[in-house]
């Protein structure tokens, strides 16, 4: 038996003495505490163990709140076990894909906890995509069954077809002939189930260099070091309330519904983010932790003044954010009203996180997405795959615990020295805090979803007015990056910009809708036959003032 090197076992003890601090290692009773503790040995570091484990701590406690009401941990897990025994029932079993398109509320989470514990995969369907996505989607990935809002019903119609289907949430009335998850739990089986033989994936839909939506696979981490390596910058506790307003189908909403199951933490959720609601239900359920994308933040930052005033978070430690750049300006503004109670996470889908900045480092080096956490290594490479100087740009590469397995389609992120690429290039400052100049490529990242112009452009191509067409990315104050589309039509033909943005949106998410669309008589091009999209980008700029 090998002996631990002295640094590995510093690691572990600094893990232990951080989870301590967190309240996650605490004195409780010995039934409860044994309880817990052979769920974690029997199911490993999973969704299933976490929910059997605070069932067996704080069985009473609220473990979810969201605008059906209240459950606690006991009710979670007893749910999901109804909801896991009636799936094997019709057929779903472990190895199986159950596709889940859910906005933030109970039935995600009765879904995701009921598919770990059969040990199928879960595979999140982003509620932003469109009809041919989606079916292209469950084509590649196959699931066995999806679960849905009763709202997605249409939209899913393709990807539906011959697939088991069950409604999450539904409208008085509004669900048809299609069971839901409150009539499969019914009467059901609340017993615990087997351990599965393998444990069931996340499967996180991302973009590809092709900008087509795909699988990204990722185990649970197998220890709690990188679960303690982001406690030691954000200090979230054990037994707080953590109000996640990203999406629950991104990965940072995902991660922090992770995170909430080690704390024992109660969820609170709502279906759709509005910024005073936001606000409200946070104040409300007097919430230790809000998790939220750059965009979340500068529309609260958005209202009034008077509205700003009217809530109390005065119990909010820690605010979190992820998902695409955060300007200097946003994040002072949001420190000087509400305190120093932000922290920036710079990471992707594929590496997870790479790096954090706290309150101290954004007011130091506005902007700055912070410095590795324990357990990660950040280093640029330039384009011959060599680590640049200090100080220097170049291209953004992670080693961590937490990357993920490749593409479920097959494929993954380029890899140098086991260093996965996040396709961003980046530079640290004289102090070690990395800074985020933009992609290796030409995606954009717009309101934390990433949106390729390559894929815009091959759809207006098709279009029987559009001649040419040219898009591509700019600033934008509200959401980072937006789209901008310049169009040439054809002879004879008419075409307005509604027209342009309606088509886009009827066969791609929304969030690939163009938000400027202008017309010109010809593209610029270079001698070659690019087009000169940083010459039309100056051109919209110049229009703007």
């Amino acid at each position: 038996m090998r002996t631990p090197s002295p640094a590995l076992l510093a690691g572990k003890l600094q893990t232990v003495a951080t989870l301590a601090g967190a309240g996650i290692i605490r004195p409780q009773r010995p039934d409860r505490m044994l309880h817990a503790a052979v769920a974690l040995i029997r199911w490993g570091a999973t969704p299933a163990a976490g929910y059997k484990a605070a069932a067996a701590r704080y069985p009473d406690d609220l473990g979810l709140i969201d605008e059906a009401g209240t459950l606690t941990f006991a009710e979670i897990h007893a749910r999901s076990n109804a909801i896991a025994h009636a799936l094997a029932r019709e057929g779903v079993e472990a190895g199986n894909t159950v596709a889940i398109m859910c906005r933030n509320h109970r039935g995600w989470v009765d879904a995701y906890v009921a598919t770990n514990k059969l040990g199928a995969h879960a595979l999140f369907m982003n509620t932003a995509f469109s009809g041919p996505q989606l079916a292209d989607v469950a084509e590649r990935e196959n699931p066995a069954a999806i679960v849905f809002d009763e709202e997605f019903t249409h939209v899913l119609a393709a990807a539906g077809k011959g697939r088991r289907r069950y409604v999450a949430w539904h409208e008085r009335g509004g669900r048809g002939a299609v069971v839901t998850l409150d009539e499969l739990m019914a009467g059901g089986d609340t017993s615990d189930l087997a351990p599965p033989p393998e444990q069931g994936k996340a499967v996180i839909l991302t973009s590809g260099t092709t900008g087509a939506p795909k699988g990204a696979k990722r185990r649970q981490p197998q220890t709690l070091d990188p679960v303690a390596a982001l406690l030691e910058r954000i200090p979230m506790k054990s037994r707080g309330r953590t109000m996640i307003a990203a999406p629950l189908f991104h990965s940072w909403g995902f991660a922090h519904f992770t995170l909430a199951m080690g704390l024992s933490t109660t969820v609170v959720l709502n279906r759709r983010f509005d910024p005073e609601a936001t606000l409200a239900s946070t104040a409300r359920h007097a919430c230790t932790s809000l998790i939220v994308v750059p965009v979340m933040i500068q529309r609260i930052l958005q209202l009034e003044d008077e509205v700003l005033g009217r809530y109390d978070l005065s119990k909010l430690k820690a605010v979190a954010v992820s998902g695409s750049a955060l300007p200097g300006s946003v994040s002072g503004r949001w420190m000087d009203l509400f305190g120093d109670n932000l922290y920036n996470l710079y990471g992707s889908t594929e590496v997870a996180w790479a790096t954090i900045a706290t309150p101290a480092d954004l007011r130091a080096a506005p902007g700055t997405a912070g410095k590795p956490p324990r357990g990660t290594t950040v280093r640029l490479y330039d384009d011959d795959d060599r680590e640049v100087e200090q100080g220097a740009t170049g291209r953004i590469f992670v080693r961590n615990d937490l990357a993920f397995e490749g593409y479920s389609g097959g494929g993954s992120k380029q890899v140098i020295d086991d260093m996965l690429s996040s396709g961003d290039v980046g530079h640290f400052d004289a102090s070690g805090r990395l800074f985020v100049d933009g992609r290796d490529d030409d995606m954009i990242v717009s309101g934390g979803e990433n949106v390729f112009p390559g894929e815009v452009e091959e759809l207006l191509a098709g279009h029987e007015a559009i001649a040419e067409a040219a898009v591509f990315g700019v600033a934008d104050e509200r959401f980072g990056q937006r789209l901008s589309a310049v169009i040439v039509t054809r002879e004879g033909r008419d075409l307005s910009a509604d027209d342009v943005k309606r088509y886009v949106k009827s066969n791609l998410a929304a969030f690939k809708v163009p938000r400027d669309v202008e017309f010109c008589d010809a593209l610029p091009r270079t001698s070659t036959g690019k087009v000169l999209k940083r010459e039309l980008a100056s051109r919209l700029r110049k229009q703007s003032r």
